[in-house]
């Protein structure tokens, strides 16, 4: 299933998009929590440079940021993740 064209609507949603397209998730995250009994969750690089954190988390009233202290590292890697990270609660 395409989890964007999906509604997210009167759920809780934890969500790991794709790095490639994250101005879609992030903008489709923005518009979900807007309808009753949604939360979104998005455990997305923390690139605070671009037009999508601006424009959808940074500052918004219904939106928390938690800056990950450190590098992501997942299972058995041997190496963190190249960028910094940070959760993104949606509400």
């Amino acid at each position: 299933d395409d989890g964007l064209k999906q509604s997210w609507g009167g759920h809780t949603v934890f969500c790991n998009p794709p790095y490639s397209d994250l101005k879609s998730w992030v903008k489709k995250a923005s518009e979900e929590s807007k309808k009753q009994n949604t939360i979104i969750v998005m455990l997305i690089p923390a690139r605070t440079d671009t037009k999508a954190f601006h424009e959808y988390i940074y500052q918004k009233p219904n939106v928390e940021i938690r800056f990950i202290k450190g590098r992501l590292k997942f299972g058995n890697s041997k190496n963190s993740a190249p960028f910094p990270s940070m959760v993104v609660v949606f509400k």
